[in-house]
């Protein structure tokens, strides 16, 4: 009996070489040098999906005024932030470069990525290049996605890629705001801070947007209503940062078993006077005492690697804050860094990119 040529036909295609795996991270400083600083905040702040108004009015705005004036107060928070080896953000990265090439093996090759700064995505893609991948699995180290930084990350490396005359496989890694080992990994933070103490209240703080930038992802006009739209995260709302905050929230509180009432969803380090989506973290803290709350755990689940935006302005900062408006006990939960579950994340989100 012959066989038909469908059975000789393999069903699946057989790849070919190994696998690129750019992760990326926002970025970070050079240096906690004043110039360097200035660098960082210039690159950073005049990418359109970041700050979106015109170029010229962008322009204006950040080399006239943001850029200069607010890089000499930026670089001493730095200062306070940076190690002997240099920024966190990078040191972890860099860590979890070599730990997920070792779980991964031979078969990938794994390069960290900055959006802004050093290790630039264009030099990792071109290093992909050099060694003739042409399978490329791209994981922005954002778990909720905001045009603002997985879309801006999405835009860079097609940039880059436009330029190829060998266009690679791509896939890329949305989000992952409710990733079983993603919520597991500050839950376990979590747990060794609430087993030494009671905690009155726990407070969620993500990362700011300006209002106008979640209602332009809303394609349809039809969905945001900043507050009605945010109880659940459904096909309609799925790429709206605020409902992907809430619902990563959601995901915590019950795994912790937070009681209702004990908890709340509120939004930092806003930029300028235009609104940003709400309620603000700052103006959450000062109220807090007022209504009996005197300890809480502070969590930061828009950063998976401690930063600033953490380390600082959350643990030091907000602790200040909070004691000055009458509260006694302040922790922050650390971000997922370097820790195991955050690389067996990483492998799952690879595996099923």
């Amino acid at each position: 009996m012959t066989s038909s040529v469908s059975e000789s036909i393999p069903t699946t295609q057989k790849k070919l070489g190994k696998t690129g795996v750019l992760i990326v991270n926002l970025g970070t400083p050079d240096s906690p040098s004043t110039p360097d600083v200035r660098k960082y905040l210039r690159e950073f702040l005049m990418d359109g999906r970041v700050i979106d108004i015109p170029y010229l009015q962008r322009f204006m705005l950040v080399n006239l005024i943001i850029a200069p004036f607010r890089a000499p107060k930026s670089a001493k928070v730095y200062k306070e932030l940076w190690l002997p080896e240099g920024s966190p953000l990078k040191i972890y990265g860099e860590r979890v470069e070599k730990l997920l090439q070792d779980e991964l093996g031979d078969a990938y090759v794994v390069k960290l990525a900055m959006r802004y700064q050093n290790p630039a995505i264009e030099v990792g893609l071109l290093e992909f290049q050099k060694m003739g991948l042409t399978d490329i699995i791209v994981i922005p180290f954002f778990p909720q996605y905001a045009s603002a930084s997985t879309g801006s990350v999405y835009e860079e490396v097609m940039r880059v890629l436009a330029k190829w005359q060998v266009m690679p496989e791509l896939r890329f890694v949305n989000q992952f705001v409710n990733h079983p080992k993603f919520i597991q990994g500050f839950v376990q933070n979590a747990q060794k801070y609430m087993a030494e103490h009671e905690f009155d209240y726990f407070l969620f703080s993500y990362h700011g947007l300006p209002e106008r930038q979640i209602t332009k992802g809303d394609v349809t006009g039809s969905v945001c209503r900043f507050g009605e739209c945010c109880g659940s995260l459904t096909a309609m709302n799925q790429h709206c940062y605020r409902a992907q905050c809430f619902e990563t929230t959601r995901l915590l509180v019950k795994a912790l078993n937070i009681p209702e009432g004990k908890y709340m969803t509120s939004f930092q380090s806003r930029l300028g006077k235009t609104p940003w989506v709400q309620p603000y973290t700052d103006d959450v803290i000062k109220e807090l005492p007022g209504k009996g709350i005197k300890s809480v755990l502070a969590f930061s689940p828009a950063f998976v690697a401690d930063c600033l935006e953490t380390t600082i302005e959350v643990g030091e900062e907000y602790k200040e804050l909070f004691e000055e408006s009458g509260g006694k006990h302040w922790q922050l939960v650390e971000s997922l860094n370097d820790s195991p579950i955050w690389i067996e994340t990483l492998v799952d989100l690879v595996k099923n990119a």
